[in-house]
């Protein structure tokens, strides 16, 4: 589950710093177009990925994508929302003011160039606990909301009472509404295994989804939301198409779709305030990130961390990035180009870094990433 600083969240609440979206390096565009999405384009100036994502009329038609675990299981508040939060929630998205799109569609949209409608949302849920079948499919099959459901397959091999059924996982699957996607077998810590264990992992997922519900998922989701550059590549060689973490940030059309932010919601970040605050943001289109890998290395221990903003997005007026886990991120910019640099070494485990800043119509902007730091 994402974990936010309290620092940003004070941010976020009060003084409403916040917004953005994660971007690819140019390595990782060339690589989703040449193998994710099966078109074969080049990189470098004639890049169309590139071209469209500082275009004016992409640049704020991306998409909000949420990701849920646990409802009204209290006895897990940090992957919990409570059955009052979820109903607010659900309020809100059905207000009239939000566009709930099936993940599968904004993620073509995205992949095509085609512009979403203002205000779009996804709505997803990792691990399928039991609480999804009793509490939250009830709840979005009346207000006719789509969602995504990933699913490690051993969970519910192991029938532990708290998790779903695949008896349970065809019903969803035969609604028009439920998408299912692939969470790996065993939902190991991705970044930290062999490629030959990763890749078993999606295999034998494919297999027992293949076997159950009579096809393989085409959405993947990482595992605790860690991922390695060689992780995503194996996701995106092994027919998925697309994939997605649980770093903060607007999905857009700067995005690689190997990794697609997710705003995670919980007890303690699933405050109706807060969601009011976390649909209304935009991407904020970010080119040439770097380091490309969010694998770091004894040796790469604070990473260089940098991003350049296209012109299309205006004055880089009120950027601020925070780091999460007590660390502080300190921003140099060079014209367009934001370098952030971290006062202390990252600790092992997951980093969250967030940037956020204003954009138009009183919105915010919010771009995300996430470290990962191997414990040995």
């Amino acid at each position: 589950m994402a974990v936010i600083s309290l620092r940003l969240l004070v941010a976020e609440s009060y003084r409403l710093s916040a917004v953005g979206r994660l971007a690819a390096g140019l390595r990782s565009r060339a690589l989703v177009l040449g193998l994710g999405l099966g078109v074969g384009l080049g990189i470098g100036a004639a890049d169309p990925l590139a071209a469209r994502a500082v275009t004016p009329e992409l640049a704020d038609r991306g998409a909000v994508i949420l990701v849920y675990h646990r409802f009204g299981e209290g006895d897990h508040p940090s992957t919990n929302i409570t059955l009052e939060q979820f109903d607010a929630h659900l309020a809100i998205l059905t207000s009239g003011r939000y566009d709930v799109r099936p993940l599968p569609e904004i993620v073509a949209a995205l992949a095509e160039g085609r512009p979403l409608p203002p205000r779009t949302v996804g709505i997803s849920i990792d691990d399928a606990y039991l609480s999804v079948w009793t509490e939250a499919w009830p709840r979005l099959s009346t207000a006719g909301l789509p969602f995504t459901l990933f699913v490690a397959t051993d969970s519910v091999d192991r029938e532990t009472p708290r998790s779903m059924t695949w008896s349970q996982l065809r019903e969803l699957a035969a609604s028009p509404l439920v998408t299912i996607g692939s969470q790996t077998a065993s939902h190991p810590h991705m970044p930290e295994q062999s490629p030959e264990r990763n890749r078993q992992e999606i295999l034998r997922s494919h297999a027992r989804f293949e076997r159950e519900l009579g096809s393989r998922p085409s959405l993947f989701a990482y595992p605790f939301g860690e991922f390695s550059l060689a992780v995503r590549d194996l996701v995106a060689t092994e027919g998925f198409r697309a994939a997605f973490g649980q770093h903060s940030g607007a999905a857009g059309h700067a995005s690689d779709p190997f990794r697609l932010p997710r705003f995670a919601l919980n007890e303690a970040y699933g405050t109706p305030e807060r969601f009011s605050l976390v649909v209304e943001t935009l991407p904020l289109p970010a080119l040439d990130i770097t380091p490309d890998d969010p694998l770091i290395g004894p040796n790469d221990n604070p990473p260089a961390y940098g991003f350049t903003v296209p012109r299309s997005v205006g004055s880089l007026n009120g950027l601020q990035c925070y780091a999460g886990r007590g660390n502080e991120a300190r921003l140099q910019r060079l014209d367009r180009r934001i370098e952030v640099r971290f006062a202390a070494p990252l600790r092992p485990g997951r980093t969250r870094v967030n940037c956020t800043m204003p954009g138009p119509d009183g919105r915010w902007r919010w771009l995300g990433r996430q470290f990962y730091l191997p414990a040995r």
